[in-house]
């Protein structure tokens, strides 16, 4: 009986605590539980995260905690306001579909993200909102299968198969007018000079000096730096560049401040490596592939 008495009185109090709790943190957001976990939906403020461009009360991201792990749909926001992206996550790790937006609101990438890479069809945009690269990748995340380059009015840039990662078959390239190019025959990855032909435009190519053809992977010159602090980056030629949390962040040949030939690491708020993109001759190629933690 006084076993009993015991329990009742450990869970009658444990309940109490709980209640009192609940009448200090009465909100219906960002709540921890006795344990000090976070769950629930949260809403994390900038007088939090302290990013710059941002003022202390904007809303920087959104979504529920289990444990105080991520957990589901889960949304970050430009300074503007505007939605930067949204992606879900399993476990604190970003595990299912995942947009990523502009900062004007247009999407700049979709896909499902399984694994630490990108699998099945994928999708990178224009800030104008059209097509860029419509790609697809197995389960191991490599491109598999039909994938296409358009250019900025939506016209096919280049379009051909890939197997394991690498072009495989017959690649089309196409000038803006939407005239053959070029055939290029490749095998496991490999150009095949003998069998490969070029093409000269029938009609007069007007060059469009504003139009992008690949993505700009512009270095944040406040926030991402060398390593060594005696060296200054200048843009060119070859580095390693690191984040303000001490991450790599670039690291490949640059021009201009431009990535050119390497690799881009992409990360979460909250320091999650999300995605690796390989850039070669200023086109994104694919990403590489990640170790699970």
């Amino acid at each position: 009986m006084r076993k009993l008495t015991l329990i009742l009185f450990f869970v009658i109090c444990k309940i109490g605590i709980a209640q009192s709790y609940e009448l200090l943190n009465n909100d219906t957001i960002n709540k921890v539980d006795v344990e000090g976990k976070k769950q629930g939906f949260w809403i994390i403020f900038n007088r939090t995260k302290k990013l710059p461009d941002y003022k202390d009360d904007q809303k920087v991201e959104e979504g529920k905690y289990l444990d105080s792990k991520k957990e589901g749909l889960w949304k970050e926001f430009f300074a503007n306001g505007n939605v930067k992206n949204k992606i879900t996550f399993k476990g604190n790790r970003p595990n299912g579909y995942a947009i990523i937006y502009h900062d004007n609101g247009k999407i700049s990438e979709e896909g499902l993200w399984k694994g630490n890479r990108w699998v099945g069809n994928y999708k990178l945009y224009y800030e104008n909102g059209q097509v860029q690269q419509e790609f697809k990748f197995n389960e191991t995340g490599k491109r598999e299968g039909p994938q296409k380059y358009y250019y900025e009015d939506g016209q096919v840039m280049i379009e051909g198969n890939w197997a394991e990662g690498k072009e495989s078959g017959i690649l089309t390239e196409y000038y803006p007018t939407g005239e053959k190019k070029a055939e290029k025959n490749f095998n496991g990855g490999t150009l095949d000079p003998a069998t490969s032909k070029t093409y000269e435009p029938k009609k007069p190519i007007v060059e469009k000096p504003d139009e992008p053809v690949a993505p700009k992977v512009v270095v944040d010159v406040k926030n991402e730096v060398p390593n060594i602090k005696t060296q200054v980056f200048n843009g060119e030629g070859k580095w390693t560049l690191y984040n303000k949390n001490k991450q790599i962040s670039k690291d490949g040949i640059f021009s201009k401040y431009r990535l050119i030939d390497g690799k881009d690491y992409k990360y979460t708020d909250d320091g999650i490596l999300i995605r690796i993109a390989i850039y070669k001759e200023g086109k994104y190629v694919g990403d590489g592939v990640m170790e699970d933690n």
